[in-house]
């Protein structure tokens, strides 16, 4: 990432880790709706199974993103402490992070209880690609609050990376 002068260590050490947990979730997503695409006929099974391994990878990561969102150094809890009228928002998202996690777990449970049964392939697509768009949902949110703090705190866009487009 370009360095950007107005950011200090903490901070940078902050956007950097958040960063790390986006890649991490998308990975996991990715990883997801591979899964979720795959053939079902006749082999049911397998697929539940593959997409149980994706919806667990996708839990560990926004558990571990959760956590880290969490912590009083996160990027989140410095705009919270340095940025009062958007403390509301910090609030909102880390309460939609647990909705997902809480429906990230309903969702693998109910796969699990299915293995003797038939599972709705249709049904699970959709229920998934509802929690995919919610998850996109929330990183463009998360994303424009932090566009929105750093405009607030610098009066400037984010400068770009050459090398990823990213601020």
């Amino acid at each position: 990432m370009a360095e950007d002068p107005d950011f200090t260590p903490a901070q940078r050490a902050g956007l950097d880790k958040h960063e790390a947990d986006q890649d991490r979730t998308l990975a996991a997503m990715h990883r997801l709706e591979a899964a979720l695409g795959a053939a079902s006929p006749g082999r049911e099974a397998d697929w539940r199974g593959d997409v149980l391994g994706a919806l667990a990878d996708l839990g560990a990561a926004t558990s571990e993103e959760y956590e880290n969102a969490e912590r009083p150094d996160s990027l989140l809890s410095d705009i919270k402490r340095n940025q009062p009228r958007l403390r509301n928002r910090v609030r909102g998202l880390r309460l939609q992070y647990a909705h997902l996690r809480d429906a990230i777990t309903a969702l693998q449970r109910e796969l699990d209880v299915q293995e003797s049964a038939v599972t709705d392939v249709a049904d699970m697509r959709e229920r998934l690609a509802w929690l995919l768009t919610a998850m996109r949902h929330q990183r463009a949110r998360e994303s424009d609050l932090i566009y929105e703090a750093y405009f607030d705190a610098f009066r400037a866009d984010m400068a770009r990376d050459p090398g990823t487009g990213r601020p």
